[in-house]
């Protein structure tokens, strides 16, 4: 699936096709080689006038892609397109990417083509991570529609019709977005298979310049941002008014040192993915010592270091530590390492 933060325009988009006559494409990236501008799991949605919404790259195939989508839309079959060197890998060595991709075109016929997404959409909301199956070929050719399958704490939704592949998708759970290839009653299947998790969430505490340009940030991000005026919520209720979970990035900046410990108090055992505050060293200092937590646990000062001053500078060196921490990614210079910018 698209980033979370991605996928409720995506929705969206869905949502608001006509039901009798959709005349509109799922594209999704279902393997890379190479350089991509994109990794497997990206969508795009692709309207019989051309129109995109989101995009599967800067350029190189996507005009191509969204060409013989229009193909597939008036086909009503699903089709796979390559590019690599056997099948028209000069798109992509014309713009000097030199990637290999393999796409799945879904035509879209009826809301029902497109109900797993809404599936899907009611797990996020719920804040729970699942496994999203798309079955898309039985012996090396193409079905005219693919089959979904999608699990949370149960399976949510099965078109499959043979019950030992969700067995199997349930006891060898994905590392990263691939094709797992099974054999079922169906014959040998292609199943493109992807975890899900729910969408970054930021609780950021303070009624100031700064907060308030962070949580424009994240909210341009896609982030589900909660902006808390301490004067309106005390540390001790801020449990039951804001998500806590292990998807949250929690920001403690109301420039006041004891409400600052006060909400980090608050904050100390909750299992949140990221927990910051904001200030000079020797105040940071003050606040571990106040709190007990460690700079293992406390981003102090938050943020990267890029020499910001404005509160836009200041939030967006917060909101780029927040993202390398998501991401799992150091937050240093692209040009600094020789890591694969995908991982």
């Amino acid at each position: 699936m698209n980033t979370p933060q991605e996928f409720a325009a995506l929705l969206a988009a869905l949502r608001a096709l006509p039901a009798d006559r959709p005349d509109a494409a799922l594209v999704t990236l279902t393997r890379t080689q190479g350089s991509t501008f994109r990794r497997a799991g990206a969508r795009m949605l692709v309207h019989g006038d051309g129109r995109i919404v989101r995009g599967l790259s800067a350029g190189c195939p996507e005009q191509d892609i969204a060409a013989r989508a229009r193909e597939a839309i008036a086909a009503g079959e699903a089709r796979i397109l390559r590019y690599d060197r056997e099948h028209g890998q000069d798109v992509m060595i014309e713009m000097g990417c030199g990637g290999e991709l393999e796409v799945l075109v879904e035509p879209l016929r009826t809301p029902k083509d497109w109900h797993f997404a809404e599936q899907v959409d009611a797990v996020l909301a719920a804040r729970r991570n699942g496994v999203l199956a798309t079955l898309f070929r039985v012996d090396g050719r193409c079905l005219a529609r693919p089959r979904h399958w999608l699990r949370s704490e149960t399976v949510v939704l099965d078109e499959f019709g043979d019950a030992d592949l969700g067995v199997a998708l349930e006891t060898t759970p994905p590392a990263k977005p691939g094709i797992v290839s099974l054999a079922s009653s169906l014959g040998i299947v292609d199943l493109f298979v992807e975890s899900l998790q729910p969408p970054c969430a930021a609780v950021l505490i303070g009624a100031n310049a700064s907060a308030l340009a962070l949580a424009r940030t994240l909210e341009h991000l896609g982030w589900r941002v909660q902006t808390i005026d301490p004067r309106e919520i005390a540390p001790e209720r801020l449990a039951q008014q804001v998500i806590l979970d292990t998807r949250t990035f929690a920001m403690v900046m109301t420039h006041n040192l004891e409400h600052d410990i006060a909400y980090l108090r608050a904050l100390r055992d909750a299992p949140l993915a990221y927990l910051g505050a904001v200030g000079a060293r020797r105040r940071a200092e003050r606040l571990m010592e106040a709190t007990g937590l460690t700079p293992e646990r406390l981003r102090a000062p938050a943020g990267l270091d890029i020499g910001s001053e404005t509160p836009e500078e200041i939030a967006l060196a917060i909101a780029a530590e927040m993202l390398s921490v998501a991401n799992r990614t150091g937050g240093g210079a692209l040009s600094a390492t020789r890591e694969p910018i995908h991982r």
